[in-house]
């Protein structure tokens, strides 16, 4: 129970990662507010958890909208008192070189994951910094660290991330808040499959590159919501600003 009566807000915690690190968290004692814009697959996460004796909520909530992030920081508060945890892993991908990226598909992969990680962390640091603890997660990525082909976006909003992460880690240490990133290679969420059909690559094809890490295969969201929890747990008591690759030695190799 490494999260016993603590609070833990997700964004896109509707699926993949997001809902992976929800259940986790729940098992392990946290009331968990989960965060997405679909209604119904983000209420089937939280009545999920909550049908295996866990304590979870979910908000409809868009992070590239400063209002929803207010608000749902404040419903957070207001239902349970607190948040300990705030994982921002809301984000979508573009697979698009600079040429062929347009306006709209930049501004949309900035926003969801810079700006929505900026906007969510900053709603949620006053009630942090007022109790004097807190853990705040990012989900970067490998390429927010290496960069990556065809996706000059992401890779710009990844890598902001974990800059990010480094100064608020910096600003708000001496408020006893950690902040880090966490940053997963290729792992089997609906996005690995989307972007394969993206590039009009057959998914066996796309698999051929995980076959070249190290270890041999693509992740699960299983495997990242563990490395999460170490994050947000004390189990990473003296561990900030720190981006915390998780890809089976894709950026290793």
């Amino acid at each position: 129970m490494k999260l016993e009566a603590k609070v833990a807000l997700i964004t896109g915690g509707n699926s993949g990662i997001g809902s992976a690190t929800a259940a986790l968290f729940a098992s392990e004692g946290a009331a968990v507010v989960i965060t997405g814009r679909n209604q119904g697959r983000g209420d089937e996460v939280a009545q999920a958890i909550n049908n295996d004796g866990g304590k979870a909520m979910f908000l409809r909530s868009d992070v590239c909208v400063a209002d929803d992030c207010r608000q749902a920081v404040e419903q957070t508060l207001e239902r349970f008192g607190r948040v300990d945890v705030l994982f921002n892993n809301a984000g979508v991908f573009h697979p698009k070189t600079v040429p062929d990226c347009t306006e709209q598909e930049w501004d949309e992969t900035i926003d969801s994951s810079l700006k929505g990680a900026f906007l969510m962390s900053k709603y949620a640091l006053p009630s942090m910094i007022e109790r004097g603890s807190g853990s705040i997660i990012h989900t970067s990525s490998g390429w927010g660290v290496l960069g990556g082909d065809g996706a000059a976006a992401y890779c710009a909003a990844k890598g902001g991330l974990i800059v990010m992460a480094k100064a608020m880690a910096i600003d708000h240490g001496p408020d006893g808040i950690r902040v880090n990133c966490v940053c997963p290679g290729d792992v089997l969420t609906p996005m690995l499959p989307d972007d394969a059909k993206k590039r009009g690559m057959a998914w066996e094809d796309y698999l051929v590159g995980a076959s070249q890490r190290p270890l041999g295969r693509v992740g699960t969201a299983e495997e990242i919501a563990r490395a999460v929890l170490f994050l947000a747990s004390e189990d990473s008591s003296f561990v900030t600003g720190e981006a915390l690759v998780v890809d089976g030695g894709g950026v290793a190799g």
